[in-house]
């Protein structure tokens, strides 16, 4: 694993912080929004993150961290302009949940994998993309995400308008 640069830090120390103050916004909130301070706060660090790891090339070019960070800028621009332009009308409030939750998943997969490759230094948990404790924090991921998601969109619902 190649030495984290000054660009990996402050992009690992945001993403730290990201995380954190997203799921204290779902936990607080029920959902991300703009528009309360905790979820501004994650909405902007977020965007930095995901700039900062379009920048971060020491493993061999454009690969799936990239792919996720640009997935996290749209899914965060959509997130953003189904919370203030409301597109959708009444739905909006469910593609922005699901926009900005999306994110939280997008931080978690290349969390997970950086940190069981390069952890406990010298003898990582994993050496390769396909072991199976990795491909398991990914799947544990995913149900989490989809039970959320679920979640969000039922109290979303119960929500008067």
């Amino acid at each position: 694993m190649p030495e984290m640069t000054l660009l990996g830090w402050f992009h690992t120390i945001l993403g730290i912080f990201a995380v954190l103050s997203g799921f204290y916004t779902i936990y607080k909130y029920k959902v991300i929004a703009y528009g309360v301070s905790s979820g501004k706060l994650y909405v902007l660090v977020t965007l930095l993150v995901a700039g900062s790891a379009l920048g971060i090339y020491n493993q061999g070019g454009f690969g799936v961290a990239h792919i996720l960070a640009v997935l996290t800028l749209i899914a965060l621009a959509g997130g953003y302009i189904m919370e203030r332009y409301k597109w959708f009308g009444s739905f909006s409030k469910y593609f922005q949940a699901l926009g900005y939750t999306s994110t939280l998943l997008f931080h978690m997969i290349p969390a997970i994998t950086d940190f069981l490759r390069r952890l406990p230094v010298g003898d990582p948990f994993i050496d390769s993309f396909e072991d199976p404790l990795l491909l398991n924090f990914h799947m544990a991921f995913l149900i989490i995400y989809v039970l959320g998601i679920i979640a969000q969109m039922i109290w979303l619902k119960t929500q008067v308008n």
